[in-house]
Parts: C-alpha cells; structure tokens; sequence
C-alpha cells in the first residue's frame, strides 16, 4: 500500500471517527450533560489522528509525491482541520458545562465538511 492510499484511508477514517464524535457531543448537549474524561479523550485521539494525516499529507507534498492535492485549497483544508478541536478547546476554555458540549458538537460537524472538501479536492473534484 502506497503512501497516497493510507493518507486517502486515514483521511476516510477521521471522516467517520469525526461524524461520531460530533454526534456525540449533540447527544451529550441533549441529555443535559457536559464533556465528561471519556468525550475529552477521544477528542484528544481525533485530534492525534488528524495531526498524523496532516504531517503525512505535508509529506507528501515536499517529497512531490502528492502533486494532485498540492493545490492551496486542499492545504488550506488540512490546516483548518488541525485547528478545529484546539480552536473549540480555547473557545470553551475547558469548560465542562452543558454548553461545552454543543460548541464541540457543532464544531466537529463543521469539521466533517471540512473533511469532505478535503477529500473531493484531493480526489480532483
């Protein structure tokens, strides 16, 4: 497996480990509850992954492997989606209240479309 083929899987497998975190949140959010150590961790995990696909998707592009996605707007993209989880974090403060959860539900929906231009953009779409 090419090192293209596990930036393309991992970039799928942050689109799904995202949607379900943002659901999660919107659940938390609904069942009156804030962001608890579970929901903390796993948003630590998701971001450790997106981390990961970033830095090999930054590799790529200086090796010139990754030519088609070295456009600007699929850079753009990877950075934005580096920056969502810290970007919530530091908006919430750590917060731990009900609100929290929302902020972080939302957040993460908006990084799922950010996920999803990412990858039709790499895909030459």
């Amino acid at each position: 497996m090419s090192l293209i083929e596990i930036h393309a899987r991992l970039g799928n497998t942050i689109l799904y480990y995202v949607g379900i975190m943002a659901l999660w949140g919107l659940w938390r959010f609904i069942r009156k509850h804030g962001p608890d150590s579970s929901y903390w961790g796993a948003l630590v995990i998701g971001e450790i992954l997106i981390l990961a696909q970033t830095s090999l998707g930054a590799y790529l592009w200086l090796s010139g492997v990754g030519q088609l996605a070295g456009r600007g707007i699929h850079i753009l993209y990877g950075v934005v989606s580096l920056l969502v989880i810290p970007g919530a974090y530091l908006y919430t403060q750590g917060d731990e209240q009900r609100r929290a959860s929302l902020i972080y539900g939302v957040a993460l929906l908006f990084l799922v479309g950010i996920i999803i231009r990412a990858i039709s953009t790499a895909a030459g779409g």
